[in-house]
């Protein structure tokens, strides 16, 4: 049912013992404008949960269309961090260059619910970039918006 619900695409990051990890995700949701903070869902069985379980500071970022094969290489490959497309953030976040933005935010909590989590972050930092189309994810595939015509 929710393949029908068109979500914006972001990655998350996040440094655990020196090691970058990294994950494409379409659950990053704005939580709360004062003090701002947003939330993420995902699996306790992926390979990016043990460190997100201990990390302090995690890392959002807002990807436009532009960013398709990013997201592809974050959603399907173990080579996440191969190359010069990222670099070391605030609080050692990786960061990813040439996003639509990013926020580095301090983890508030995680909520397991049995083979999920969802995690709350506060955000401490961050970069907006040029407003540009935003990634979609809709029906198993990436998409874009499309204005409508519409008058007031």
């Amino acid at each position: 049912m929710f393949r029908r619900h068109a979500a914006g695409v972001a990655i998350i990051t996040v440094n655990h013992n020196g090691v970058p990890f990294g994950f494409t995700a379409t659950s990053v949701a704005s939580l709360s404008a004062k003090p701002p903070r947003f939330t993420f869902n995902m699996a306790r069985t992926s390979s990016s949960w043990p460190a997100v379980a201990n990390a302090t500071y995690i890392g959002v970022h807002m990807l436009g269309l532009e960013n398709q094969e990013l997201a592809e290489r974050f959603a399907r490959t173990r080579d996440r961090f191969d190359g010069d497309h990222w670099e070391p953030g605030p609080h050692g976040v990786p960061i990813l260059k040439d996003v639509a933005g990013w926020l580095i935010g301090k983890v508030q909590m995680r909520l397991s619910f049995e083979n999920n989590a969802v995690v709350v972050v506060e955000v401490v930092a961050g970069r907006v970039g040029d407003d540009g189309t935003p990634l979609l994810y809709h029906s198993g595939a990436y998409s874009r918006s499309a204005p409508l015509d519409y008058e007031i």
